[in-house]
């Protein structure tokens, strides 16, 4: 069946990791492709920007990207052709304990489960497995819910992915491995008691193993700077600057893909919308949201243990005891004294990010959604407990509440940067239970963004998922 001409094929509205990515996708398939954006420049959460003092060069949102270098798409593109280069730490991530010790994830799974000590088979026969079959079900794992090409490893990975951070952690004898397993558990968002808590620490560990968990060189933009300097390169447009507020700003085309949350999007098309599926939407959960730090620092972290200055990431948190209390904590609405702390050390690794001699800290905590309460003074002490002499080293700081992150980008709802809750009941219904949870229930109109499966992460894989959705749905009539 022969389209009729509209201006373009498909128009997608937001430059995310994955507005990119399905812009990218539809048009590699040889369709004419329109990106818009709202701001003045492309990126989502993939921006850098001197926040504090000149030189000093921080990541606005996302900083570490495990889920991007290992996304099953963006390793089919070019990216280094078009300026994307990573720099890998010598440790993956660090997660210090009290008495200066810690446990870290290199990315030699065997050298990982040997610092574990008598954990070490434990963690082999969780992960062996898990790492032997990722590159094989990563496609099923990131993708909406169908019958997998590998029933049997991904049975395998559910069984232990779907279940509790907690109930996992049963399976290990030392606070130090069980401490691993809850930092990881933690970027979940939600209390560690939760089922499908133990998914996010399994990516990431497997992934870890894979890939390693880099940093782009110059910053977290580079990334996006790389997607969309490829896109123009096959075709496509892109206009920034143009924040869409309804769907009559938009030139025509056959299809029009939303990487925004649900909220913006029954406010720009909710009026084309059937009423159950709106109901959906109104419904959609969003989860916890964060409160960030950026530093300007006239020295590196001075973490007690040495390790710790090894890695691009730090799980600041202690035990499995007290991430578990101090998430569920946040999940029912308080502000713990000691909040699990994420934290990463660009500079160390990128001088770039940084004038000769000094260095830039990013950190966050998780906080209710919409939070006002500044936990500047709760991480920073997190920190200084586990690093002395840390607030000694800070030049000028930069904070972002749960509303400052909402304003900065309205696809964080109350702070969320995971795009709603990723729990059982919205894992694979996420925005709403449907045979494809990317169309909606207006012809031509699709969600592309972290509100659908698989969620949050700089992976694309949700903006990739929709664009197949599209190309079959539309273009291949």
């Amino acid at each position: 069946m022969k389209l009729e001409k509209r201006d373009f094929d498909a128009i997608i509205v937001g430059s995310g990791p994955n507005g990119l990515a399905s812009a990218i996708y539809l048009q590699q398939q040889g369709l004419s492709v329109l990106l818009l954006e709202g701001k003045s420049e492309i990126g989502g959460g993939l921006r850098s920007a001197e926040l504090t003092l000149p030189g000093f060069i921080h990541d606005i949102c996302s900083a570490i990207h495990p889920l991007a270098v290992g996304s099953p798409f963006f390793q089919q593109l070019p990216l280094a052709e078009h300026g994307l280069k990573y720099i890998y730490p010598e440790i993956a991530a660090a997660h210090p304990l009290d008495g200066g010790s810690a446990v870290v994830l290199k990315q030699s799974l065997t050298e990982t489960a040997e610092l574990l000590g008598e954990d070490k088979d434990a963690y082999l026969k969780l992960m062996q497995p898990i790492v032997n079959s990722w590159p094989a079900i990563a496609p099923d794992v990131l993708g909406p819910l169908h019958f997998p090409k590998h029933p049997l490893q991904m049975a395998r990975f559910g069984l232990s992915a779907l279940t509790s951070a907690t109930h996992l952690s049963k399976r290990f004898k030392t606070e130090k491995a069980k401490a691993l397993l809850a930092g990881m558990a933690a970027h979940s968002m939600q209390p560690l008691t939760n089922l499908t808590t133990s998914a996010a620490a399994l990516v990431l560990m497997a992934n870890g193993h894979l890939k390693g968990w880099p940093i782009p060189k110059g910053g977290s933009n580079k990334i996006a700077e790389a997607l969309a300097s490829y896109f123009l390169s096959i075709g496509g447009k892109i206009e920034t600057d143009f924040y869409v507020k309804s769907l009559s700003q938009l030139p025509s085309a056959h299809a029009v893909l939303f990487d925004v949350s649900p909220k913006q999007l029954l406010q720009i098309a909710g009026h084309k919308f059937s009423s159950i599926y709106k109901w959906q939407l109104e419904r959609y959960r969003y989860g916890m949201g964060v409160f960030k730090i950026d530093w300007a620092l006239d020295a590196q972290i001075p973490f007690k243990a040495e390790v710790c200055t090894k890695a691009g990431t730090l799980h600041i948190g202690n035990s499995m005891q007290e991430i578990t209390a101090g998430e569920q904590q946040t999940w029912d609405g308080g502000h713990p004294d000691k909040p699990f702390v994420l934290l990463a050390q660009q500079s160390v690794f990128d001088p770039s990010r940084a004038p000769e001699g000094k260095h830039t800290g990013w950190a966050y905590c998780h906080v209710p959604n919409g939070s006002t309460v500044d936990m500047t003074q709760s991480i920073e002490d997190q920190v200084e407990r586990f690093a002395p002499g840390f607030k000694n080293t800070i030049l000028a700081r930069h904070t972002m509440s749960p509303v400052q992150m909402e304003e900065y980008n309205p696809n964080y709802i109350g702070g969320d940067i995971n795009g709603g809750v990723n729990d059982i009941g919205q894992l694979f219904t996420r925005p709403a239970l449907r045979w494809s949870p990317y169309k909606t229930s207006a012809t031509g109109i699709y969600l592309c963004s972290s509100s659908t499966p698989p969620g949050g992460g700089v992976h694309g894989m949700c903006g990739y998922n929709t664009a197949k959705r599209v190309l079959k749905d539309v273009f291949s009539k």
